[in-house]
């Protein structure tokens, strides 16, 4: 949806809008909002409700658990999936509940987006795998650690495609790894999960994923909803982190009889809608394939690396090689020699209706090691002057016509004929000089039949 809205420019011009920032959040599926439509009259509260409506939204988001299994092939019958938010809450309640004894240590990797990060600090001792000079993963490194730390290993995290390079991590042979000194492996799939198949495998087979962690606005459904998946035994050990409504078969006084899964780890009043959205992308996902997906990614980002290493001061980051695009999802990082990337982000949003990132990509550890930035040098910059990137990241509907545009802008940006006048603000963003946007853009949206005036740029 949304792809033929049109959004204002700088020089008052409506254009369809641009969206290269996939790897931040996607737009939903037609199918995915169809779902929604087509459930909300029926909605209601699930589990226990007698009442026809609840009887079909508890059908509904029962079945939303299994469809998500299947969609990581995992075994409904015995894998545990646990709805929340998204991603980094999957992450935050696996560090909460996972057993990591006095001494444990956690590996995970320098690509590691924050969230993959943070949430296991205090909590063990955090080792990082190293990285080679293009920005993958040191195996070798994380051999050595694997080794050094054997039987006390008890979580190796990673994340299973890079949000700021696009490496796609060989998960199941670190898995193997793993398993192999007696830890477990998480995968932060949320960048993995809208590009590739993924397949947790047999809990017997010594490559299988224990953990995924997945977000639904990442795969076209950005109705507050994310899942993780995995083995259920580590959270039907002691109580859940968070207690209420939902999590128990019977209370007493001066005891607790918490209930099974998923209703233990998912408290109060779950976003039903939020699941429908995600068990719509999934099917909707799987029935067009990820494979063809794929591979229509893979032209995609293929003859944007062509194009782009034809732009002039234009600096590409991690693999540049268009012939292995096979080892990377669509996500592109760039600085243009002499300008800033926020600059390079603004005149896009604001002269072309193209939307990209910039900045660190909350990876600012990868970002700095990609940019050959020490650590200690990092820590005297002024937050506003922290080193970044531009980012295009492509969905499934992104075109080579998108790609075209997107160079031509780029290739105008670094002759240093911007429309506007830029000026850096107190958030270290850049906006067009207030002079020349004294009279905000305003285009009237429609709401149930009322006209709303909605100011977009400021």
């Amino acid at each position: 949806m949304g792809l033929d809205e049109r959004v204002p420019l700088l020089d008052g011009r409506l254009v369809p809008y641009v969206n290269l920032d996939n790897a931040a959040s996607t737009p939903p599926l037609r199918s995915v909002v169809e779902a929604v439509q087509g459930f909300l009259p029926f909605y209601s509260s699930v589990h226990r409700g007698s009442g026809y409506k609840s009887r079909v939204s508890t059908a509904a988001y029962d079945e939303a658990h299994r469809t998500v299994a299947r969609f990581v092939r995992a075994d409904p019958e015995t894998a545990a999936v646990v709805f929340g938010k998204n991603t980094t809450e999957a992450i935050n309640k696996l560090a909460h509940r996972y057993p990591l004894p006095e001494g444990s240590v956690v590996i995970t990797t320098l690509l590691e987006h924050h969230s993959n990060d943070l949430p296991w600090r205090g909590r063990a001792q955090v080792v990082r795998a190293g990285l080679l000079p293009d920005g993958r993963l040191d195996e070798e490194h994380l051999d050595v650690l694997l080794a050094h730390h054997a039987g006390r290993v008890a979580l190796l995290t990673v994340s299973g495609a890079s949000n700021v390079t696009g490496f796609v991590q060989p998960v199941h042979r670190l898995a193997r790894k793993a398993h192999a000194v007696g830890a477990r492996i998480l995968v932060d799939a949320a960048q993995w999960a809208p590009h590739r198949a993924i397949d947790v495998r047999h809990p017997d087979d010594p490559e299988h994923l224990d953990y995924v962690a997945l977000s639904a606005h990442k795969l076209y459904a950005p109705f507050g909803t994310g899942a993780l998946v995995g083995r259920p035994d580590v959270f039907l050990r002691g109580a859940p982190e968070y207690r209420g409504g939902g999590t128990v078969d019977r209370v007493w006084l001066d005891d607790v009889e918490w209930a099974g899964l998923p209703d233990r780890e998912e408290a109060g009043s779950p976003n039903v809608v939020g699941a429908v959205a995600l068990a719509a992308a999934a099917r909707a996902l799987m029935e067009a394939g990820l494979d063809v997906l794929s591979r229509h990614e893979q032209a995609l980002t293929a003859y944007a690396l062509t194009r782009l290493r034809s732009v002039p001061g234009l600096r590409l980051y991690g693999e540049t090689d268009p012939s292995r695009v096979a080892d990377r999802v669509g996500v592109i990082p760039f600085n243009l020699e002499g300008v800033p990337h926020g600059l390079v982000a603004a005149v896009l949003g604001y002269e072309e209706g193209i939307g990209v990132r910039h900045g660190c990509f909350c990876a600012q550890a990868y970002v700095a090691h990609l940019l050959g930035i020490p650590e200690s040098l990092r820590r005297q910059a002024a937050l506003t002057e922290e080193p970044g990137m531009v980012r295009v990241s492509f969905g499934a509907y992104n075109t080579l016509h998108e790609v075209d545009a997107l160079v031509d802008a780029l290739e105008r940006i670094g002759r240093g004929a911007m429309r506007g006048r830029y000026e850096r603000g107190e958030d270290g963003e850049f906006a067009p000089q207030r002079a020349l946007a004294q009279n905000p853009f305003v285009m009237p949206v429609r709401i149930d039949e009322r006209v709303v005036s909605c100011t977009s740029f400021t």
